[in-house]
């Protein structure tokens, strides 16, 4: 429903918003990105594994691999430190954005 181009400038606040509770693997990331959003923001779960590396490579997540029995390997990522300090920024410079487009096109929440 939205460019891609929306998508590609919220998807690490969007990955660290859905890892803010628990620990959960790509394809649940995505999932839960869709739900919450009413099924108008959805990623290929392909799209975000790069993303997902990227982040871990900031620190901003870690990855721990686990296995179970009857099910294929799955890599869990869970905020670190940095991560949480990350979501708490990125939330605030997409409110200020948000308020800067809506005051910019005559919207106001008064």
């Amino acid at each position: 429903m939205f460019s891609a181009e929306l998508k590609k400038g919220s998807v690490e606040l969007l990955i660290l918003a859905m890892l803010e509770d628990q620990p959960r693997h790509g394809y649940e990331i995505g999932k839960l990105i869709e739900l919450r959003s009413g099924e108008r923001i959805q990623f290929r779960v392909s799209s975000l594994y790069p993303v997902l590396c990227r982040m871990e490579g900031k620190g901003w997540i870690s990855g721990r691999w686990v296995e179970k029995e009857g099910e294929r390997r799955r890599c869990f990522y869970s905020l670190t430190a940095k991560g949480i300090k990350a979501l708490a920024e990125e939330r605030k410079t997409w409110s200020e954005f948000a308020s800067a487009i809506e005051q910019a096109i005559g919207w106001s929440h008064a």
